[in-house]
């Protein structure tokens, strides 16, 4: 394990009901940065987050986040010692106001109600949704909703933001502002951005992890990975620029 990593797996494996999803899989995400995990549907994206942050246990394989083992660890203890994620579908509280969603998950780190208040208000500046403090949740766009789902996250000041889908449904305008978001975010909080808009990947990270069938396929910087034949024959399909 990289002594500066943040997140490191090694040899992740899983099996469900007797088939292989992920193996052997290895990476390490330095402190500060903004990386990249892409691959086709199917390539086991998904059940890797879920083995980084808690939600399920490897067959076999390590994790380790912020020089501790935490394998074995569950979600919520991942969280309070700083990992913060958000998921490919939205989990707001729909009926509460956009104030109120962002301080229940400032609350998760037992501040105090002034400090609260605070977090909140630089959390939702962050994300561009100042003016929507006393809005209902379940009344913002789809687009506002991702964006206050990140808000959440941030709230909750971690080391490491776990992005799964965040641009999944998003307009355009969405879009820019979320990667505008990432720059702002870039070497302040380090980022693993699970994405298939390839535009937002080359445009946002600083390196790549490309999985194919629950193996690593390829690691680079964005132009490495765009320029790789290996990559553009599993997953970019030549001139396809999204999957």
């Amino acid at each position: 394990m990289a002594v500066l990593s943040l997140l490191s797996a090694q040899g992740l494996s899983i099996k469900f009901n007797g088939l292989s999803v992920l193996s052997d899989v290895s990476f390490d995400v330095p402190k500060g940065q903004v990386r990249a995990l892409i691959g086709p549907n199917g390539a086991g994206k998904t059940t890797l987050v879920g083995l980084l942050s808690g939600r399920l246990l490897p067959s076999s394989g390590t994790v380790h986040f912020d020089g501790q083992n935490v394998t074995n660890w569950p979600s919520h203890k991942r969280i309070v010692q700083g990992m913060g994620y958000t998921f490919q579908i939205t989990s707001i509280f729909e009926t509460l106001r956009v104030h109120e969603n962002v301080a229940l998950a400032a609350r998760r780190h037992q501040m105090r109600d002034t400090l609260v208040n605070e977090v909140v208000e630089w959390a939702l500046v962050r994300v561009g949704l100042a003016e929507y403090v006393n809005d209902i949740a379940g009344d913002l766009s789809y687009g506002h909703q991702r964006l206050l789902e990140i808000a959440m996250g941030l709230a909750q000041q971690p080391k490491l933001l776990i992005l799964d889908e965040p641009t999944q449904g998003l307009t355009e305008s969405d879009i820019e502002a979320f990667k505008a978001l990432i720059d702002d975010l870039r070497g302040e909080v380090t980022v693993l951005l699970i994405e298939h808009n390839m535009d937002v990947v080359m445009q946002a990270a600083d390196f790549v992890t490309v999985l194919e069938s629950g193996q690593v396929l390829f690691e680079g910087v964005p132009s490495d990975v765009k320029a790789s034949a290996l990559v553009r024959a599993a997953y970019l399909g030549g001139a396809n620029a999204k999957a």
